[in-house]
């Protein structure tokens, strides 16, 4: 074939090419208005509420006008970085930061560790009737975090718990809101929570491992023990490092478990967590109060969690590549 009769051939061929444009174009618009819905509502309540609070943390609400007996108003005056430098050097906020530490230190260990058994358990050939088991070691994550902790401070109430009761007829005197104790108190209401939902994602992860190396394993001779040790604990080390950056981070939040527990407890100060003392704060009940100070503590505290994810990623790449 000739190159001019080659040249025709292409010519007479192009002209499909922008059908094929236009259609992809509209699957692209289909695409789009899909997504749009949620496009929208994402900006609506997590990206604009971002913006809001990284702009109200340069501004502090300041009495101005009145005169020598008070008075004047309340108005919003630009402080620059005074917010964040208020929040660095607050003692209270470290304080507060050091017990969420400590509170981490002795949760999120027992949880993982707990919800990888549970897993396991599960997984194995032992247990029947999984579905029912995992209905019911999930079903404290379905219980709002607020009542959770209401159903505990009950619990833990010297006056009328069943627990604390129980324990007395043995002799054995407990204090739940001890100075001491109260940590492992908020402990153990997370712990209560959280664990059925950290034992899905080991389960999800134990699932997925092929059942062909459980056969390869058996048929060398190795036991039940033997299968969970050198093959499915190698295997759910991801999973591990996931459940235990969104329990890391999930504690920086803590919130609920102190906050109702200081209606019990004369002793867990407004500013006992950093997300109580931000709370505290923008309703005016620290000084400096408004939504300013506030806001600063928030973005400390989720620049302490970016440094988290930072640490977590890292050590998830070097956990890969060994």
């Amino acid at each position: 074939m000739s190159s001019t009769t080659q040249q025709a051939a292409g010519a007479k061929r192009r002209p499909a090419r922008p059908g094929r444009s236009n259609a992809a174009k509209r699957e692209n618009r289909t695409g789009w208005a899909f997504m749009a819905p949620f496009a929208i509502m994402f900006a609506l309540v997590f990206i604009l509420p971002i913006f809001w609070a990284i702009y109200s943390s340069f501004f502090r609400q300041v009495t101005e006008g009145g005169g020598a007996y008070g008075g004047g108003e309340l108005v919003n005056k630009f402080v620059g970085l005074e917010n964040f430098k208020y929040v660095i050097t607050s003692a209270n906020f470290w304080a507060g930061t050091g017990r969420v530490l400590i509170y981490t230190l002795i949760q999120v260990p027992i949880m993982i560790i707990a919800a990888l058994a549970l897993a396991m358990l599960i997984d194995s050939f032992v247990v029947k009737h999984i579905s029912g088991f995992r209905l019911g070691y999930f079903l404290p994550y379905a219980i709002p975090g607020v009542v959770a902790s209401i159903i505990w401070v009950y619990l833990y109430n010297g006056q009328i718990s069943p627990i604390v009761k129980g324990l007395a007829a043995l002799g054995i005197n407990v204090d739940f809101f001890a100075k001491n104790v109260v940590l492992a108190s908020m402990a153990n209401i997370t712990t209560w929570t959280f664990t059925g939902y950290n034992m899905l994602i080991f389960l999800a992860a134990l699932q997925a491992i092929p059942h062909d190396l459980y056969e390869a394993a058996r048929i060398d001779g190795a036991n039940g023990f033997q299968i969970a040790m050198r093959i499915k604990l190698p295997n759910v080390r991801s999973a591990a490092l996931l459940a235990m950056l969104l329990s890391i981070v999930g504690t920086i939040q803590l919130f609920n478990e102190p906050q109702i527990m200081s209606t019990a407890d004369a002793g867990i100060s407004k500013s006992y967590t950093p997300m109580m003392m931000a709370m505290s704060t923008s309703q005016g009940t620290l000084t400096p109060g408004g939504d300013g100070p506030a806001s600063a503590i928030a973005i400390v505290m989720a620049f302490i969690a970016g440094i988290l994810a930072m640490v977590y990623a890292l050590v998830e790449r070097k956990v890969n590549e060994q």
